[in-house]
């Protein structure tokens, strides 16, 4: 697969040993939605690396001093539904005070094209950071079109974060959005003709909410 300045693949053993475990067809939907979460949280750390601070006084016990904290409404979780609503406690774990949006994508099962039938999103949401999540990113439709859609409502500054993607998913995305920054935990080999990851984990919105 081509490089992409704005991508980023993780090579953390903690991911690793997670993974594996999410794939297993016997892990339960309780011990999946709860790895899902454990995993965005770590990746939510290096995503986070460059998110803005302000200066506050703090008092410790013995004295007054200089902190840092993330503004209040200055970043924003938009998961794409259904599937993308398992990771925003992830997020939240690290930063509670994070807003959350909703856009809704359907795939068309026959062309694998995406269609947007839902958007909700906080208030101001031009200005803030914006983390769109999505477990898997498989061809990159969804994507691409809900970070298109977030940039007609004036968003600008917008980081993908997914737990498994396809080198194809990737690449439409990277070049679609090259202003845009991509986290995945781990990259798998490539789609079928069905559009699904291999070795993938199987639909995660169906394993995430048992509807499978």
């Amino acid at each position: 697969m081509k490089q992409y300045p704005n991508v980023f693949i993780f090579d953390h053993p903690l991911i690793k040993h997670k993974i594996s475990i999410l794939r297993d067809r016997s892990t339960g939907m309780k011990q999946f939605r709860e790895l899902i979460e454990e995993i965005t949280t770590v990746m939510t750390y290096e995503a986070m690396k460059d998110v803005a601070l302000v200066p506050v006084e703090v008092e410790t016990p013995l004295e007054k001093t200089v902190g840092y904290r993330v503004p209040e409404e200055s970043v924003a979780i938009v998961p794409i539904l259904r599937a993308g609503l398992g990771m925003v406690n992830g997020i939240h774990r690290v930063l509670p005070t994070a807003r959350v949006g909703h856009i809704g994508m359907y795939r068309d099962e026959e062309t694998l094209e995406p269609h947007e039938y839902y958007c909700k999103l906080p208030d101001g949401i031009g200005e803030k950071k914006v983390f769109v999540v999505d477990p898997m990113l498989a061809t990159g439709g969804s994507a691409c079109d809900a970070i298109a859609a977030l940039k007609k409502r004036g968003v600008k500054d917008i980081t993908m974060m997914s737990i498994i993607a396809a080198p194809e998913g990737i690449e439409k995305l990277a070049a679609a959005h090259p202003d845009v920054r991509i986290f995945v935990s781990t990259l798998d080999r490539c789609l079928n003709e069905h559009g699904y990851i291999l070795p993938g984990l199987g639909d995660a919105g169906d394993r995430l909410y048992g509807t499978k």
